[in-house]
């Protein structure tokens, strides 16, 4: 990746940076990026954009650490399904926050590591009365299938503080639902966090997410992230976009983030930016512009060349007095 970063040449890295560049963020967090302890991969992709941002953070997901055990219970051990979180190898589809202003890292808190059974609340999976794929794997499974970061960041005088999380896909399981419960327990993670029951609650948070659910459509246990959004002390900005409702194939069509095919998952509301209800909230949208739109192009002929999944923005005003 860092090889195609510095070539310049790579279709999708292409794209992704002049989606970028068009939508301008002041804060963005990518997901599925690789990661790399010295952060040169992520440094170099910042450095290639017109505006390349001044503050980063990242750290090693738990994609592609592989536990020793057998995770998806194929009788074997080893493969990409049995790391901490999916991967082919380690820092295999990480995060990154950019940002224009000063994340205060000696502030973050990780909680990448937290056990999927000390989630509040958490469902493990079972099957025919006992523990999937085994009590040991419950023993030391995270629940987290990427990293869960708590990231401020100061405006000023002012902090928000960014939820940052990327989830597993609720599928490419069996009757057991291993996948769909961890997606779910990703999110309530989060939710334990806004409620003051893991960490004392954040200043202005913002929840900045790929849940890879929807809560009308997709297999995803759709009950979690609608409860998220009837929260109140987040509030929904309900970003939209002509492209989406152009090619919309399913209920609340204009909402959704990610253009999958129609024989699969089709297109999904999946990402999400959800602040504070006390922020101020001026402006949100998904980068999905119209097949007639002249910005179309950025998506590439098939509207895939930046991948299924489009940016989701919000603008929040806040004051900025230093």
């Amino acid at each position: 990746m860092l090889r195609d970063i510095r070539n310049g040449d790579d279709p999708q890295i292409v794209a992704v940076s002049a989606i970028i560049d068009q939508t301008s963020p002041d804060i963005l967090l990518l997901t599925n990026i690789d990661f790399d302890a010295g952060a040169a991969a992520i440094s170099a992709f910042s450095q290639q954009l017109a505006d390349p941002f001044p503050y980063v953070f990242s750290t090693r997901p738990n994609a592609g650490v592989q536990t020793g055990l057998d995770v998806d219970g194929n009788g074997f051990s080893g493969d990409a399904r049995d790391a901490l979180g999916y991967g082919r190898f380690m820092g295999d589809g990480g995060m990154a926050v950019l940002s224009r202003f000063p994340i205060l890292r000696d502030s973050v808190v990780d909680l990448t590591a937290t056990l999927w059974r000390d989630v509040p609340g958490a469902v493990l999976p079972a099957l025919n009365g006992g523990a999937f794929p085994s009590p040991q794997v419950h023993s030391i499974l995270p629940v987290s299938s990427t990293g869960h970061w708590v990231v401020p960041v100061a405006l000023g005088q002012q902090t928000i503080t960014l939820l940052a999380f990327s989830a597993t896909a609720p599928v490419f399981d069996g009757p057991e639902d291993f996948n769909g419960l961890r997606n779910r327990d990703e999110l309530r993670l989060f939710e334990a966090v806004l409620n003051g029951e893991i960490l004392p609650p954040p200043d202005n948070p913002v929840l900045i997410v790929n849940i890879n659910a929807d809560p009308f459509d997709g297999q995803g246990l759709r009950d979690g992230i609608a409860g998220v959004l009837a929260r109140s002390d987040l509030q929904d900005p309900a970003p939209q976009s002509a492209g989406a409702r152009a090619v919309g194939d399913q209920s609340h069509s204009a909402f959704d983030t990610a253009d999958w095919a129609d024989d699969g998952a089709g297109n999904l509301r999946v990402s999400y930016v959800l602040p504070a209800s006390a922020l101020r909230v001026v402006g949100a949208g998904v980068f999905w512009p119209a097949p007639d739109d002249p910005l179309f192009a950025l998506l590439g002929e098939d509207g895939l060349a930046a991948g299924p999944h489009r940016l989701v923005w919000v603008d929040i005003e806040v004051e900025t007095v230093p």
